[in-house]
């Protein structure tokens, strides 16, 4: 498609991405194309725009690596990895003298996500740092089991979304990125490296900024990292011995893979001795979120999703429903949705639905176990509605205010 001096590849175009300013360099847009969004270190010019009510990333780089990032971040959408959805590459740009410009990639911004520095506008704590490791190992692990080779791994290349107590990690940047059917250990190894080098450059870069704690190490960091990767690929990966009187550790191995968010395909066994060897073929990350969103249609994120799922079971076996089915309807139309309706319309922006309901749900627990008894639904939204959620920034950081503006 042409507009002007312009060519716009896109799979769907929004017609009001062909009124931006093109002929400019991204550094010069002026301020009222533009919204004030938290964006991480990048070696590129990075802006933001709002439009029809969706916020798009505009990155400059050249065009041979801006059509294979898009291709790339298709290719990740299509299998459903967490990572920014590619939306159009814009070349063939020139100034107002006719000089060439650089290609832009447009992806659409990912709602409720910051980069790991805006989350730490004070001292980065030990507990803070290790969630985001546990978020980062998480997407390393299944980017590595889908066959794709990062290339650049780290926090800079990384969004965050608060997933009940947690957070949920999305690939941000995958320029340097390739996938392949299966990724040797070579390539395995070569990532990680690069994963020691990165951290272990954007925690001196938070200690120089005082943005550290005290008691956070640098290269205990970076080998923490390490630990936890491996960790998790080992239990998703391992071929496991199994006594022939022991099959029920099989279904414990698979429960644990569940309980890590891994869904099993299929498990291959053969005999052995004195038993079975054992390796299941773990598929995908999203057990829990796709369980829920099988039985309600809510999306979310897979802390979230054990949570709602949680309490969508209670709520079955103290109704006495046997289907499992119904109960997900009723649970959805008389717990989730009232509790939703019940924030504010001025509060909504704070955190998504599925992360203000998980909040309430451990709020509750809090207050009852300050009671001694349970508290009930409505006094636990009330309670958190008044006492934290409107204590609490807006999550959306400055969705739709202008650069510049109070």
């Amino acid at each position: 498609m042409h507009t002007g001096f312009v060519r716009i590849t896109s799979a769907l175009v929004d017609p009001a991405l062909l009124d931006l300013p093109w002929h400019v360099p991204l550094e010069e847009w002026p301020a009222d194309h533009l919204v004030a969004l938290p964006q991480g270190i990048s070696r590129h010019i990075v802006r933001f725009v709002k439009l029809n009510d969706t916020v798009y990333a505009l990155k400059e780089t050249r065009e041979r690596i801006a059509e294979k990032e898009y291709d790339l971040l298709r290719a990740l959408e299509r299998i459903d990895f967490p990572a920014v959805k590619a939306v159009a590459i814009v070349t063939d740009r020139t100034d107002a003298d006719g000089e060439p410009l650089e290609s832009v990639l447009i992806t659409r911004h990912l709602q409720f996500s910051l980069p790991y520095r805006a989350l730490f506008s004070h001292v980065l704590r030990p507990e803070t740092m290790n969630r985001l490791l546990d978020a980062l190992a998480a997407l390393i692990v299944r980017m590595h089991l889908t066959g794709f080779s990062w290339g650049d791994c780290s926090l800079s290349n990384t969004l965050f979304r608060r997933d009940a107590g947690a957070f949920a990690a999305y690939l941000v940047d995958a320029e340097t990125g390739n996938l392949h059917p299966k990724l040797s250990e070579g390539q395995r190894s070569e990532d990680i490296e690069i994963l020691r080098l990165n951290i272990f450059g954007e925690c001196l870069d938070l200690q120089a900024a005082e943005l550290l704690h005290e008691a956070i190490d640098p290269e205990s960091v970076v080998d923490d990292i390490v630990a936890r990767y491996e960790r998790l690929w080992h239990e998703v990966t391992y071929e496991q011995e199994v006594p022939r009187d022991a099959r029920h550790d099989i279904e414990g191995r698979i429960r644990r893979l569940n309980d890590l968010g891994f869904d099993v395909a299929e498990v291959a066994m053969s005999t052995v001795d004195d038993g079975y060897r054992v390796r299941p073929k773990v598929v995908d990350a999203g057990y829990h979120t796709r369980r829920l969103l099988r039985l309600t249609g809510l999306d979310a994120e897979e802390n979230q999703a054990r949570q709602l799922l949680n309490d969508l079971d209670a709520y079955r076996a103290e109704s006495d429903l046997v289907d499992e089915q119904q109960a997900a309807h009723r649970w959805l139309t008389e717990v989730f949705e009232p509790v939703v309706r019940a924030v504010p319309a001025n509060l909504r922006h704070k955190l998504e639905p599925q992360e203000i309901f998980s909040q309430i749900i451990q709020h509750k627990w809090l207050l009852s176990e300050r009671a001694g008894r349970d508290v009930g639904m409505a006094p636990a939204v009330q309670s958190y509605l008044t006492d934290v959620l409107a204590h609490k920034p807006d999550e959306q950081a400055v969705l739709g205010v202008e650069v510049g503006a109070v």
